[in-house]
């Protein structure tokens, strides 16, 4: 009864603080102040094992765009996968959109880490999709299990062959981003090595980091009216591990990851670009692209 009421309690809050991922902007509801200095549960990291590098893709390479469909208890996962030509085994990255998104709303971004070498795999998820005939945000608790399982189908389908099982990460936007909390916490999948949360927090999934450190950015505009800086901000303090978070100045819930050309989506695209290169490719030289000043935190 009492795992029960907390999940009633944690998705009630799930509807307050993300309703409208990618709809029209609504006032925040859930703000939770980063913990006092002293107060943190992680006062020291755990730094996270390098893995051996592996060769750098040098120019773009060509991206094909596959989809297929898998089912998990009834749950119906529409599936797109960008595949980057490669005669190599490559890095893989599960996205997960938010609220009323698709997986094809970030092509820009997704193909962008595809030419540059990563394999993408984007579940268009059954009850949060827009294509879905009723949203039901309480459903997004479910989602982190439904990214571990499309992902294990990959791997053991004829597309693991190309995939390096040892180098993953998971990615989300808002909704999608506390789907990618969730891997890391009260659904920990083990295979993954890094994360990436764009507008997301631990809403609903719980802060309780666990299992094997994993490398984690987090990317938050201070002007979000849907999920609250504040939130993130609190999400990212806790974590006990290896991470970094980039603070957007005046920026909104969908421009710096949806609106290509403009100068926040340019600067997501650079900085995810080099986490992954630095995390799963083990490329070194990765980190000297990643930002310089106050709005971004590096620790990792």
């Amino acid at each position: 009864m009492r795992r029960l009421a907390l999940a009633v309690s944690m998705a009630a809050a799930l509807v307050a603080g993300v309703s409208g991922c990618t709809g029209q902007p609504a006032p925040a509801r859930w703000v939770t102040p980063s913990p006092p200095p002293g107060e943190t549960s992680a006062p020291r990291l755990a730094q996270v094992a390098p893995l051996p590098p592996l060769p750098v893709p040098r120019a773009a390479l060509d991206v094909s765009q596959q989809e297929v469909t898998y089912r998990r208890e009834g749950r119906v996962l529409r599936t797109v996968i960008w595949l980057p030509s490669s005669p190599s085994k490559l890095p893989a990255v599960v996205f997960s959109h938010g609220l009323n998104g698709t997986p094809e709303s970030f092509a820009p971004l997704l193909t962008t880490w595809a030419a540059a070498g990563f394999v993408v795999i984007a579940p268009a998820y059954p009850n949060t999709t827009r294509s879905a005939p009723r949203i039901d945000v309480y459903d997004v608790l479910n989602q982190p299990a439904d990214a571990s399982f499309v992902l294990s189908q990959v791997l053991a389908g004829p597309l693991g062959k190309r995939i390096d099982g040892e180098r993953l990460a998971a990615a989300g936007h808002s909704a999608g981003a506390i789907t990618t909390v969730g891997l890391f916490t009260a659904g920990r999948d083990t295979r993954l090595h890094a994360g990436i949360i764009l507008a997301g927090s631990g809403l609903g999934v719980g802060t309780a980091f666990t299992g094997t450190p994993a490398s984690l950015l987090f990317v938050h505009g201070d002007a979000d009216p849907l999920v609250s800086y504040a939130s993130g901000k609190a999400t990212y303090d806790v974590v006990p591990w290896s991470k970094a978070m980039l603070t957007l100045p005046g920026g909104n819930h969908n421009d710096p990851y949806l609106r290509p050309g403009i100068p926040s989506f340019n600067e997501v695209r650079s900085l995810t670009l080099a986490f992954l290169r630095l995390e799963l490719y083990g490329d070194a030289s990765a980190r000297q692209q990643l930002p310089r000043g106050p709005a971004f935190d590096d620790r990792l």
